[in-house]
């Protein structure tokens, strides 16, 4: 799935939020994060700074994260914290994995109308098969109608239990891994 540039900003809000959250760990903590040198030097440096100064180092800090991989950070952070960080990071993704399918089947039934074609409640489905590989074992067929429901009537229930399915599979998943 390519992201919009929307779901983009939010990921690097996101990324800029945890940024904060690690520079206000005590410096013994921040030394022992597992990242690289320059960033873990140039948080202990945000540590000591105030105001504008601080903000402009915590977006630099996040533009060189955004090119690294953030699961070590996270991993330790949700280890020092516990699993909240991880939970709300898996909520955000199942977020936005409903979001695109329920985008992509507004456009298609919007097609449909215009072309005047019958539109079946089955139907092919590109974020389906993006959110089936994240996800082994969901219903793809109940994903489908879901989002054929939610299209014809834009009715908020059917996009709670797009979520729903969503996360019963993330969270079956979670359970097969661990």
């Amino acid at each position: 799935m390519e992201l919009s540039r929307s779901e983009q900003k939010r990921r690097i809000k996101q990324l800029e939020k945890f940024v904060h959250e690690l520079v206000q760990q005590p410096p013994g903590v921040i030394r022992d994060l597992p990242c690289d040198t320059e960033v873990r030097d140039l948080l202990l440096e945000a540590v000591a700074l105030k105001g504008g100064a601080r903000k402009r180092q915590l977006k630099y800090i996040t533009k060189l994260l955004r090119s690294t991989p953030v699961e070590p950070l996270y991993d330790f952070m949700s280890r020092r914290r516990g699993s909240k960080l991880r939970e709300d990071r898996a909520f955000h993704e199942l977020e936005y994995m409903r979001d695109t399918l329920l985008s992509e089947a507004v456009e298609q039934y919007r097609l449909h109308r215009e072309q005047q074609v019958q539109w079946e409640e089955h139907w092919d489905s590109q974020a389906i098969r993006d959110i089936e590989a994240q996800l082994p074992g969901i219903d793809t067929r109940a994903l489908a109608r879901l989002g054929y429901q939610f299209a014809l009537t834009r009715n908020r229930r059917h996009s709670r239990e797009v979520f729903r399915l969503l996360r019963a599979a993330h969270e079956q998943l979670q359970f097969k891994k661990g």
